[in-house]
């Protein structure tokens, strides 16, 4: 936890989708101090058609190479949250060459009786996690 989901543009090679994965796991470990093993990432794959993404007036010129990024997760420090845009955007730029500009982050924040992984337990709220 977190539950990472990724949208983007259909195309992409399974190298490309690797590389950007491993990637957003890294820079999410090290941003939440969360353990290496907690990696739950979806990816959703979009025809151009069924995908636009503006810039709310910022002036970034969005290419096919968009990604939208979904974070679920438990309430994280704001310092936590600057540090993972930033990081994930210069990560993102040099090992995937995903310009700045075609990054967009949206956390979604839950708390501890939201997650179960598994056997009918809300595994925080036990203790167990």
């Amino acid at each position: 936890m977190p539950l990472i989901k990724v949208n983007l543009r259909k195309g992409r090679s399974k190298a490309e989708l690797r590389s950007l994965l491993d990637k957003i796991h890294e820079v999410m470990v090290a941003a939440f101090n969360v353990p290496e093993r907690d990696r739950y990432q979806i990816v959703y794959e979009h025809k151009s058609s069924h995908m636009h993404a503006l810039d709310t007036g910022l002036g970034f010129e969005r290419t096919d190479k968009f990604v939208l990024i979904e974070v679920v997760s438990r309430p994280r420090k704001q310092s936590e949250k600057l540090a993972f845009y930033r990081n994930l955007a210069a990560g993102l730029e040099s090992e995937c060459s995903i310009a700045a500009s075609d990054i967009m982050v949206s956390f979604v924040e839950n708390t501890d009786d939201d997650w179960s992984f598994g056997g009918g337990v809300a595994q925080f709220v036990t203790g167990e996690l």
